[in-house]
């Protein structure tokens, strides 16, 4: 079954095919690399846009603990994805850019591909800059898909004496929109008793 996917208007015509997507993102995951802790973790992602040719993104993870609630912080990440001027690739896949900027001092550029027809993105990092005190780092891959309505994604990284190998994955939600459950409730019976007839 394939998952309706619904392209917004004022949407920049270049990042159509990111469309999928969209929207705010809820759920959790796996957290695991060698020097650091191992855990669960909540996430919230979340992509929109302003009609230029980009999507905004943000995500924000926290560490929880076995009954599912927060710890206390684990990453931030903030960019901007684009599909590059070379919207077929090298591949005949369209080729996908994204910037970003981790709390820990960490900036990446990743350059990938949308996979042809269907809702998946494979990145990989082209450049990797730190600051002073942020964690050894020296690349990862990234895999982002919309399977039966969820947002799928896996991280892969390196560090100098860690070759590349997964260390976080998660499985999120989309949370509703409010705007569409004013307007799914505007379809319900005037009493709301009806409803349950």
């Amino acid at each position: 079954m394939v998952a309706k996917i619904e392209v917004p208007s004022g949407l920049h015509q270049d990042v159509v095919s990111l469309a999928f997507l969209l929207g705010t993102w809820e759920g959790a995951g796996v957290h695991d690399f060698p020097g650091a802790e191992k855990c669960n973790f909540g996430q919230e992602v979340v992509f929109r846009h302003d009609g230029r040719a980009f999507l905004e993104y943000r995500s924000r993870s926290w560490v929880l603990d076995a009954e599912g609630n927060k710890v206390r912080p684990l990453e931030s990440e903030t960019g901007f994805w684009r599909v590059t001027s070379n919207q077929h690739g090298t591949s005949g896949a369209r080729e996908v850019q994204f910037s970003s900027v981790r709390d820990d001092g960490t900036v990446e550029i990743w350059y990938g591909e949308l996979a042809d027809g269907k809702p998946q993105i494979e990145l990989a990092t082209d450049a990797v800059a730190r600051i002073e005190g942020a964690a050894p780092y020296s690349g990862g891959k990234r895999l982002y898909g919309l399977v039966n309505g969820e947002l799928m994604w896996v991280g892969e990284k390196s560090a100098p004496e860690v070759p590349l190998r997964p260390y976080m994955s998660g499985q999120l939600k989309k949370v509703l929109n409010p705007a569409q459950l004013v307007q799914d409730v505007s379809d319900l019976p005037d009493d709301g008793i009806a409803f349950f007839r």
